[in-house]
């Protein structure tokens, strides 16, 4: 127990790392509540409580029909999907470690593995819920026929990578202001709830509006989303390398700002707090 650990080639750093992150993301998704399943199906709960609301909210406006010539309830769900993914990762990665926290503590874990494992865990939970309320609605309900299976699946890694991404950007600045970073983080997720665009089609916006919405990558995500679903909707309004680019930049501001926080990051910080 007190000798040093030591990795003899790429391969065996590679396996240990892979096997911290399994191990972490296990010790996430049991955080929640001890047993695995209910906290599989508290999420699943929480997402169909979500739909629920957004479609009392579409009745009492008086819409009953989908804008998309479709099934109303996939439009719904397209959109929720995406954002909660978003905004769960966003959420789970900027508050995954910090230097006080106990876990950082133990040498073989590291804040990549801590992040890695909080993003992974986000991933797994939100894509059981999505397959069982899909499966559920399938099965009870009416088929559901999806146009482009494959560039779906590709819009819904791309929110939760985005998620990822954007998430990182406010973990770095967590250290520096702690309160400013959470309040920043929650603003973000409350300003999704209207700029992610899940409410309308970005087809049927009027031009002058367009600026409000057209700097979300989750705006995008969406709209590209909703493509691949519906064999009758064509995003014009609407790029799928708009995100992947936002990403990209986030993730680079993400890493700059954490490894320079990393290098002058002290515990007493977090004394006064």
């Amino acid at each position: 127990m007190f000798r040093q650990r030591h990795t003899r080639n790429i391969l065996e750093a590679a396996g240990t790392t892979l096997t911290l992150i399994y191990h972490q993301t296990v010790y996430n998704l049991r955080t929640d509540h001890r047993n695995a399943v209910v906290g599989l199906l508290i999420t699943i709960a929480q997402t169909m409580i979500f739909m629920a609301a957004f479609l009392v909210i579409f009745m009492v406006l008086g819409v009953r029909q989908s804008p998309i010539r479709g099934d109303f309830i996939l439009y719904i769900m397209s959109g929720i999907f995406m954002f909660m993914t978003h905004v769960k990762t966003v959420s789970a990665v900027s508050g995954s470690h910090s230097i006080s926290g106990g876990l950082i503590k133990h040498e073989p874990l590291n804040p990549a593995v801590l992040i890695a494992a909080s993003s992974i865990a986000v991933l797994y939970r939100q894509t059981i819920s999505c397959l069982a309320i899909l499966w559920l609605y399938h099965v009870l309900f009416g088929p559901i026929t999806i146009s482009q299976p494959i560039g779906a699946v590709a819009m819904y890694l791309e929110a939760w990578f985005s998620g990822v991404c954007v998430g990182l950007v406010f973990l770095g600045m967590r250290p520096w202001a702690p309160r400013a970073s959470t309040l920043l983080a929650t603003a973000y997720q409350r300003i999704n709830m209207f700029a992610s665009g899940k409410m309308f089609v970005a087809n049927v916006l009027p031009n002058f509006m367009m600026p409000w919405f057209i700097w979300n990558p989750l705006f995008h995500i969406i709209d590209q989303e909703r493509g691949f679903l519906f064999v009758n909707y064509s995003p014009h309004k609407t790029d799928p390398l708009y995100a992947i680019w936002f990403s990209l930049g986030a993730l680079l501001i993400g890493l700059l700002v954490n490894f320079s926080t990393r290098k002058h990051e002290s515990l007493s910080w977090s004394a006064g707090q």
